[in-house]
């Protein structure tokens, strides 16, 4: 039985490419999906085919193209050192042209075209989306346990469209003061979660810290969420 979504990498810029997973329908709202410090691996792909039988035409851009083109890394020992190395290379002039490079060609898109765009992220995507939501215009954001969104929230004023976020209770890198300057920042505009018992990653199903439970209830929440992009 043939899968009733199209994939394929494609081009945004010279050099920097994406994976775009079309819904059934072949047309819907985009969606961008942002990647974590493991690149557009086995799993991000799997969650932009996710989106897409949901609806969304969804474009995983690859951020790391300039350090390593469509690197897939795991998620313990080498692999995450590795990522963490690559993520700390970024530059954030590079970044930010990167996201509005990603959002044109996302809406350039004829299956998106006229309609509205969201965007989503994990971890660092998770962060990427928030800034989204700050410079590129998008219409909704999606961000789960964005590392270091607490440290930008000057972008919070910049921000009109709503943001969701989903956090865990125990997640070492995201103290629950960080997530209370969220929550105080972006006011009626953010919507926040906490899920009980989970860890960082809890959304991954390659990661030792998955939580189906919570994973289940986000997803849940995160299509409500951005139901508003029909």
């Amino acid at each position: 039985m043939s899968s009733p979504i199209s994939t394929q990498w494609i081009s945004i810029a010279p050099g920097f490419e994406g994976y775009l997973a079309l819904p059934p329908a072949g047309s819907g709202p985009a969606l961008l999906l942002f990647q974590e410090i493991f690149g557009v691996n086995e799993h991000i792909r799997a969650v932009a085919d996710q989106y897409a039988l949901d609806g969304f035409v969804v474009l995983a851009p690859d951020v790391f193209w300039r350090q390593a083109p469509r690197i897939e890394l795991g998620y313990e020992g080498e692999d995450r050192q590795r990522g963490i190395q690559i993520a700390g290379q970024l530059q954030p002039a590079e970044v930010t042209a990167d996201i509005h490079a990603a959002a044109a060609a996302l809406r350039a898109r004829p299956e998106a075209a006229g309609r509205k765009t969201g965007a989503i992220g994990y971890c660092m995507g998770g962060r990427l989306a928030f800034n989204a939501a700050a410079i590129a215009g998008v219409d909704a954001a999606v961000a789960y346990y964005g590392g270091g969104i607490h440290n930008q929230l000057d972008l919070a004023p910049r921000i009109t469209s709503p943001v969701l976020f989903h956090y865990a209770e125990h997640d070492d890198n995201i103290p629950p003061p960080a997530v209370d300057k969220v929550r105080e920042a972006m006011g009626p505009r953010g919507e926040v979660h906490i899920y009980p018992g989970a860890k960082h990653g809890f959304n991954c199903w390659a990661r030792s810290s998955y939580d189906a439970p919570s994973a289940a209830l986000a997803h849940g929440r995160s299509l409500t969420f951005l139901s508003q992009l029909f």
